[in-house]
């Protein structure tokens, strides 16, 4: 008797029970990683995104060879690679003599869809375990969330409650609130001083040699001779560590902020590996809530980078798991233009999306807000169509796995499932930019214009949005006020405004 087990390129935990020391030494265990075309070109990833999962899965497959562990690894350019699960399962079934298959739950609908579909085909038992790595389970919360998907905040505390986060000796909120989000909106000029992330620079050149010969396609820079990302586990612990020495006691105050001196702000940028699984979202919890038991943050930051883990990384997947595969298709404001070509080459003259696009294309990241009221943002508000907006995020994001990037694109930044997620669509004029951020003081456009030479795109196209979805949208009492300062305008205003506008959907690819 032979087990495989295998393992997907976003599952190296190797704290799993899988890899615990009595199942290291078992001569009837194999366990199998693949690098496959069907996984690299389903969208049109990242090349940081797939040098980095790559190098990953090598680095977790000779962890488990040096631990005595039996170990199949099929490379992308190997001759024998089918290039798809199923195919190199029935190979391997039938040259290794399995006799069981062995798999942790599929993170993606796609991916778990197309290994429970072909469990007849392998002709083998199949039995499917957990990841151990998500805070709610996945059955329960779909489960409830496709009755009735719940305010994020009202699940956040929940699970606050459950895991016992920040909570007093009677069971209520440290400091007599839940939720410090009003004093995590600082503008960042500069002061205090921005740390720089560790740079791991692992040379990657082999590999990526690899790739490019195994025909891969791909977008934004590789920087492969010096890699930034953690690759192994030791690695991103070291990053945690790094984050909560010198950026978590600033996190909070200016985790909105965005600026052109620092792409990377106060940011942990440690969602690669925690998508990866080389981080599991309790120890990071832990790692800043210590710091705030020891004095050095204060609550309104600690909540605050809490509540991204445990409440929002959370509470996505349960909405992608609930309404999966429909979600997927949700297009509630019928947006159907194509995504403007400078999304994929960040030549733009509008500062703000030059910037959050330029540093994505090379980093292969940009923070929530930027991904949220840049270039999110600028797509909620011209119109585009979700599944441009959906390929688009992820793709260019190392981190970016369908699970935790649909909701936050289609729901969140799009309004596409009409509300399922948040309670009003996330819209913002250049307003809103110019105070978070110092983009438009060197940017060709006039955050103050709404129409006339130099005008902003952000600002007609704002309220070109309002105005076109008003049937859909003015009864939402979070929108009220929006709604009544349209209303007020003088006639002519508004006329120039949405002329000014069309101008700009017409002309999308030359902003």
């Amino acid at each position: 008797m032979t087990i495989l087990r295998l393992i997907l390129g976003d599952q190296l935990n190797i704290r799993h029970s899988w890899f615990s020391e009595a199942e290291r030494g078992r001569a009837d265990v194999l366990y199998v990683l693949m690098e496959l075309r069907s996984e690299t070109d389903y969208a049109w990833h990242h090349a940081q995104k797939v040098l980095g999962i790559f190098a990953a899965m090598r680095g977790l497959a000779k962890a488990l060879q040096n631990a005595g562990c039996r170990v199949r690894y099929i490379k992308i350019g190997d001759a024998d690679n089918r290039q798809d699960f199923i195919s190199n399962l029935l190979a391997l079934i039938e040259t290794e003599q399995i006799t069981q298959l062995e798999r942790q739950q599929a993170d993606e609908y796609r991916l778990e869809s197309q290994l429970l579909a072909a469990e007849a085909r392998l002709g083998i038992p199949v039995f499917v375990v957990d990841s151990e790595h998500f805070l709610a389970d996945r059955a329960a919360i779909s489960a409830q969330f496709a009755q009735k998907i719940p305010r994020m905040e009202f699940f956040y505390r929940t699970l606050r409650k459950q895991y016992q986060i920040l909570l007093d000796a009677e069971g209520q909120p440290v400091g007599g609130q839940w939720n410090f989000d009003q004093d995590n909106r600082k503008r960042w000029n500069g002061q205090p001083a921005a740390p720089a992330w560790p740079q791991y620079g692992t040379d990657l050149s082999d590999l990526w040699q690899e790739i490019a010969a195994a025909g891969v396609k791909t977008i934004g820079q590789a920087q492969a001779q010096a890699f930034p990302w953690p690759l192994t586990r030791a690695q991103a612990k070291h990053a945690l560590a790094t984050f909560i020495d010198n950026a978590l006691p600033h996190f909070g105050a200016y985790q909105d902020a965005m600026s052109t001196a620092s792409p990377t702000l106060f940011h942990a940028g440690l969602s690669f590996a925690l998508n990866l699984k080389l981080l599991h979202p309790l120890e990071v919890i832990n790692a800043a809530l210590a710091e705030y038991e020891a004095g050095r943050v204060s609550l309104s930051t600690v909540e605050g980078f809490v509540r991204q883990i445990l409440g929002w990384r959370e509470f996505v997947r349960g909405v992608y798991w609930a309404r999966m595969p429909n979600y997927g298709q949700l297009n509630e404001l019928n947006h159907q233009r194509r995504l403007p070509n400078w999304y994929w080459d960040g030549n733009t003259k509008m500062n703000c999306a030059k910037h959050a696009i330029g540093q994505s294309l090379q980093l292969g990241y940009a923070h929530h807000i930027q991904r949220l009221m840049i270039t999110g943002n600028f797509a909620l508000l011209a119109g585009i169509a979700p599944d441009d907006v959906d390929a688009w995020y992820l793709g260019i994001y190392v981190d970016a796995f369908e699970w935790v990037e649909m909701p936050n694109t289609r729901g969140m930044s799009q309004y596409a499932d009409g509300g399922l997620l948040g309670s009003k669509p996330y819209a913002g004029s250049a307003s809103y930019i110019n105070k978070m951020s110092d983009y438009c003081k060197s940017c060709c456009y006039q955050p103050k214009l709404r129409h006339g030479e130099g005008a902003c795109p952000f600002n007609s196209l704002y309220w070109h949005f309002h105005a076109r979805h008003a049937t859909r949208l003015e009864k939402n009492p979070r929108l009220g006020m929006t709604y009544q300062t349209w209303r007020k305008m003088p006639e002519d205003e508004k006329t120039a405004t949405l002329a000014q506008a069309e101008l700009y959907l017409q002309r999308l690819n030359e902003l």
